[in-house]
């Protein structure tokens, strides 16, 4: 079975979420998803290697550019000319011109484990399906060093920024935002033990792996 069939990722736009392994995550639902596919974001990400990158494009280039190649990104030029952000067609018009939609829809400043402020994650209304991404990598280390947004993680799991992100903390946390439909422990092969108890306590169903090793 595939990844993108575990995680239920089927036709339309999917949300990524969450920290430890989404743009990894987008990558390898691309290259396994029949059709085309359009990547893109909601805040911010970097180009994707080898695939080709639309910046501000009209309806035809992007049906063109898929009649190309099965995969393209499309995005805006972020102002620091480096990033990528939201794609001026939106959402739900690309949606109109691909088979899917991936979506990475928050940052986490490449930290394992994340908690959403207030205007996070940015999911489009028309998403399908919304995928909680966890870096297992983090699980043990002290919340201030391996949480981004580390104040309102240690809100929502009752817990102070000196204390160890143990699973029952990061499933607290994540339980109480509520954000997905199904989630990927990713990092597994770092702390595969840690790994299988945070996935039993999550809410949603939980699939444990390592997107490195492509083992799931």
């Amino acid at each position: 079975m595939e990844l993108a069939e575990m995680l239920g990722v089927g036709t339309g736009v999917t949300a990524v979420v969450g920290s430890g392994g989404k743009t990894s995550l987008l990558a390898e639902l691309a290259q396994e998803l029949p059709g085309t596919v359009v990547l893109t974001t909601t805040t911010h990400i970097l180009p994707f290697p080898e695939v080709p990158l639309l910046t501000s494009p009209t309806e035809r280039e992007v049906e063109a550019a898929l009649r190309k190649g099965r995969v393209v990104c499309v995005a805006s030029r972020a102002e620091d000319g480096r990033k990528l952000t939201e794609p001026a067609l939106g959402i739900e018009a690309l949606a109109g011109l691909a088979d899917h939609v991936l979506v990475e829809a928050d940052g986490a400043r490449r930290l394992p484990l994340k908690a959403h402020a207030a205007w996070e994650p940015v999911i489009p209304a028309c998403a399908r399906r919304t995928v909680l991404v966890v870096g297992a990598s983090g699980l043990g280390r002290p919340v201030e060093e391996a949480v981004h947004r580390p104040e309102v993680f240690c809100e929502l799991a009752g817990c102070a920024a000196g204390d160890a992100a143990t699973p029952g903390l990061v499933a607290r946390a994540a339980n109480a935002e509520a954000l997905a439909d199904v989630a990927l422990v990713n990092q597994a092969d770092v702390t595969p033990d840690a790994a299988r108890e945070l996935a039993t306590l999550l809410d949603v169903p939980a699939l444990v792996g390592s997107l490195r090793q492509r083992r799931f």
